[in-house]
């Protein structure tokens, strides 16, 4: 069975940058269309950007321009470039893969 960990998650000050690492136990993780999702506090757990098989990618639009998602089949590790952090990215971070389900999530924190 598939594992599905999340890391690099914490606390950056608004402007800043983190990178988000999911990495999937399993040499079949190139096959599978995976994604970011977040949730905060109260709210709905909602997409944030996914990257097909093929590595088509797709972004919500308060990321665009911000985020960049990527993959590493050969690390079976799918990847979330996050830069200009604002407060409002504030959430639990859960990768997610087609058929493999979700990982445990990452507390980003984005405060002064």
């Amino acid at each position: 069975q598939v594992q599905l960990v999340e890391s690099g998650g914490g606390l950056v000050q608004p402007g800043g940058s983190l990178r988000l690492s999911c990495a999937a136990s399993g040499s079949i993780f190139s096959i599978y269309n995976m994604g970011w999702y977040r949730q905060a506090p109260g709210k709905q757990r909602e997409l944030v950007a996914s990257i097909s098989s093929g590595g088509s990618t797709v972004y919500a639009d308060f990321v665009k321009g911000r985020f960049t998602i990527s993959r590493d089949n050969a690390k079976n590790t799918m990847y979330l470039q996050m830069n200009s952090l604002k407060p409002e990215d504030t959430a639990v971070y859960y990768c997610y893969g087609a058929q493999l389900g979700w990982g445990q999530g990452t507390q980003v924190t984005v405060s002064s």
